[in-house]
């Protein structure tokens, strides 16, 4: 399996699970929903499976169906070593399930044919674009509600990122198909709400496409939905015939409540697109902007001259869900922050978010003040200070 990164750098594969840790049932559950074939075996005591395709002399597994038999830990124990020897990729999908107990999300796009080379993995890596975009919108939802995020919750929505797994991604697929796994531990969060909000903006689009009306996608910002989103779907669908999404829950966990165990998958055709587009416009349009007061780092100063006005840029500390933010200040204010990041110390400021640029600007700035640190983080705000010594002149409102 890869971590799931945007240059797709691959990861140890998970460990194989020992055999007293690995449910018969689990199992069973896993090679079922990988495509793998009952073949017989003694009914209640264990049973035989071979791997999806024709290939003969392939992979066979004797799987206990109980831990009620002596022999049944032996029986775990070569099915997991056979699977962790098997070349098929089903068998490396059904390992992760059982070392890492993990709701499965799937993606199939249709798209035409492609000889392979260049077009099919420029096909994958729209994919795995799109899908992790998806994957994104369903953390920064899980966080709270929001018609539009822009910079708000990346830094939990990436973290949430670094623990999903993906499936054997390359050009044989065509571009086509894509599994992640993501942890149950960590993500049902994310994944259930993505679920809720896929299904809901399924019925906003076809009340847009019945109605004309776009209000459903209003009362859809409540499940889940968002610019975000909308732009992940679009992003599916784009160059398609339609695309889906199916999400299987980890058989080690069950369902969430409120969720049914075998999911309806969620389809979208082209002619969904111009609807997504509007929804997606109309959510960073009517998102509004945000009263914070926030405490930063100053890790940027810049103005024109020796007086007068000057940007600064934040990095937020304290007060608003995002990374960094860029203010205009007056020039008493400015040498204030000029003066704190000097000396290695943050700054405290009100004012609003605004929702234009993705929240990444603080308006109406007012209250600059200094705040005061334990020495351990003001030494390493002089540090970084060090680091970036080119912004001295500027600080002290130098030429």
């Amino acid at each position: 399996m890869d971590r799931y990164r945007p240059g797709g750098e691959p990861a140890p594969d998970p460990a194989t699970p020992h055999p007293d840790e690995v449910d018969p049932a689990v199992l069973g559950a896993l090679l079922t929903r990988h495509g793998w074939r009952r073949r017989g075996g003694a009914p209640g005591r264990y049973a035989r499976w071979t791997p999806p395709g024709r290939s003969p002399g392939g992979t066979s597994l004797l799987v206990p169906e109980t831990r009620a038999f002596p022999d049944s830990g032996d029986l775990l124990a070569e099915a997991l070593m056979a699977l962790a020897r098997s070349a098929a990729p089903s068998a490396r999908e059904v390992l992760t399930g059982l070392a890492v107990p993990s709701d499965e999300i799937r993606w199939r796009r249709e798209v035409p044919e492609s000889r392979g080379g260049t077009a099919a993995w420029t096909a994958q890596e729209r994919l795995r674009a799109a899908a992790r975009g998806m994957l994104l919108a369903g953390a920064l939802a899980a966080r709270g509600r929001a018609g539009y995020y822009g910079a708000r919750h990346r830094r939990a929505a990436e973290e949430f990122m670094e623990r999903v797994l993906t499936g054997p991604a390359g050009p044989a697929s065509g571009g086509r198909a894509l599994t992640v796994f993501v942890p149950v531990e960590d993500g049902r969060a994310g994944t259930a709400t993505l679920l809720r909000a896929l299904h809901a903006l399924r019925d906003a689009i076809d009340y847009q496409r019945a109605t004309g009306g776009m209000e459903a996608f209003d009362a859809a910002v409540e499940a889940g939905v968002s610019r975000e989103l909308t732009e992940a779907v679009v992003a599916l669908v784009h160059g398609t015939e339609g695309a889906r999404v199916a999400l299987e829950w980890s058989p080690a966990a069950g369902a969430p409540p409120g969720f049914a165990l075998r999911p309806e998958p969620v389809e979208f055709s082209p002619g969904d697109l111009p609807g997504l587009r509007e929804a997606g416009a109309r959510y960073v349009r009517d998102e509004p902007s945000v009263a914070v007061r926030l405490t930063g780092a100053v890790v940027r100063l810049r103005r024109t001259g020796p007086g007068g006005p000057g940007t600064v840029r934040l990095r937020v500390l304290a007060g608003a869900d995002v990374a960094q933010v860029r203010i205009v200040l007056e020039e008493d204010d400015y040498r204030v922050a000029g003066h704190a990041h000097l000396v290695g110390l943050p700054i405290r400021v009100s004012g609003r978010l605004e929702s234009r640029g993705g929240f990444r600007r603080l308006t109406g700035a007012t209250g600059v003040t200094p705040v005061q640190v334990d020495e351990a983080e003001r030494d390493r705000l002089l540090k970084s200070l060090q680091e970036h010594l080119d912004f001295f002149e500027e600080a002290c409102g130098g030429p």
